[in-house]
């Protein structure tokens, strides 16, 4: 599976250092497992330049407020329609 390296996340969240790579590889796993459970399927191969650009998105949500507790109504995580654009024309569709 082709997935986003750690250097196109840390380059994504402008960080230089090497202290964070365990907590941000962990982010990007979590993007993109969070992303195949969205599209339904797992990510396509090769990944797409909108599905990459929405797993960076996610990641760097996921770093900016690791430290916040989505409380409803007190500053809780927002849907992001940028998120959902890139995504949807991804998204496995079933015919019943």
């Amino acid at each position: 599976m082709t997935t986003v390296t750690l250097q196109e996340a840390k380059d994504h969240l402008r960080v230089l250092e090497d202290d964070e790579d365990a907590l941000i590889t962990s982010l990007v796993e979590a993007a993109e497992g969070h992303i195949a459970k969205y599209l339904g399927d797992d990510l396509p191969e090769p990944m797409p330049a909108p599905v990459r650009a929405a797993v960076l998105l996610l990641v760097g949500d996921l770093f900016e407020y690791r430290e916040r507790q989505a409380i409803t109504g007190v500053g809780g995580f927002q849907e992001n329609p940028t998120f959902q654009l890139l995504l949807n024309p991804y998204r496995s569709t079933e015919v019943l």
